[in-house]
Parts: structure tokens; sequence; C-alpha cells
């Protein structure tokens, strides 16, 4: 449905102006809302700076689909060692 998809994943806000200038359709679907990965991880490090767990090692690969899978890992990194 419109309007209720959050777009998520690191630094979004670039994919969000590049979705908005070529895949008007998409944005429509989402929501106002995002969660940006990157503002999660800016904050456990200033948090926790001195956490093992803080750290989260990125392949840095910049493959679209590799990115999307290591957001999400990270994301539920940070929920398994931060927010439960």
């Amino acid at each position: 449905p419109p309007n209720q998809a959050p777009l998520c994943g690191n630094s979004i806000g670039q994919d969000k102006a590049f979705l908005s200038a070529y895949m008007p359709e998409i944005v429509d679907y989402l929501h106002y809302r995002v969660i940006d990965v990157s503002t999660i991880k800016e904050l456990i490090n200033r948090w926790y700076e001195n956490n093992p767990q803080a750290l989260f090692e990125k392949k840095k690969t910049h493959r679209a689909l590799d990115d999307i899978r290591e957001s999400i890992a990270e994301l539920k990194h940070y929920r398994k060692y931060f927010f439960v």
C-alpha cells in the first residue's frame, strides 16, 4: 500500500534523492519516516565508544544487494547487543 514502506539502509539520503529523480513511482510507496542505520551506528559509537560490540565489520563491496544485506545484518547486530 502507498505511504507505508520505510526506506532503510546506510546513508539513505542519497538513495531517496535518486529514487525521487529516477523512480518517483516507488517513492509514493515510502513512508515519510526512514530508518538510517548510519545514524544508529553513529549514536552507538558515541554512547559506547569503549564497547567492542559497537564495532560492526563491513565488507564494503558497494554492490546494491550486498549493501542491503549488510545493512540488515548491521541493524540486527545493534539490536542484539544494544537494544534488547
